[in-house]
């Protein structure tokens, strides 16, 4: 039983998983969606105010906000147990936040919802390609290892995967947007790692 301490009804947070599970796949579909059919793309978004960008942002940080819920609202209700989930969960998560805020600080807040703003390749775009999705998955990996959460884990893991395929649909834009300097970047920088 998750929370009792508070007194929450465990069919609130299933509740709240099946609406996370609904956001997370609209999220992953609009993502494969845009690798399909980049002709189509919903990632990277047109423009900031169409439908496609009010649409991931929705999801996504509705994602984030249910995620944020179920962390708290299912702690520690999965196989894990005692301190040691601590030592690995901390680091990575510390890490994979770093990571994403020195991506952010590197391009900005506007060429991080990948709306044109100049081409980089500095900070940690020196090292990976996409240094704010792999920051992305060690954070998630990192929580899940804190929070025990079984349905943290499988919200985290449908993140990681949109997180995964999300730089495939962003490479096609990126190359119509830098044309050969972008090319360069992505023979001699590797996506992830």
């Amino acid at each position: 039983m998750s929370m009792d301490i508070i007194g929450v009804d465990d069919r609130l947070i299933r509740v709240l998983f099946a609406i996370d599970l609904v956001a997370l796949f609209l999220l992953l579909a609009a993502t494969v969606s845009s690798v399909v059919r980049p002709e189509r793309r919903i990632w990277p978004p047109p423009a900031r105010r169409s439908w496609q960008f009010v649409m991931i942002w929705i999801c996504y940080r509705g994602a984030l906000g249910l995620n944020a819920c179920l962390l708290v609202l299912d702690w520690n209700t999965w196989v894990f147990s005692g301190g040691l989930r601590l030592l690995l969960g901390i680091p990575l998560a510390l890490l994979g936040e770093m990571l994403v805020l020195w991506g952010i600080a590197t391009i900005g807040r506007k060429a991080s919802w990948d709306l044109r703003d100049g081409f980089v390749d500095s900070g940690p775009y020196r090292f990976t390609r996409n240094p704010q999705s792999l920051g992305l998955n060690l954070l998630f990996l990192g929580l899940s290892i804190i929070a025990n959460s079984q349905f943290l884990w499988v919200t985290h893991a449908l993140l990681a995967l949109v997180f995964i395929i999300m730089p495939l649909s962003e490479e096609v834009w990126l190359k119509e947007q830098y044309g050969e300097e972008f090319e360069r970047y992505r023979r001699e920088t590797p996506r992830f790692l």
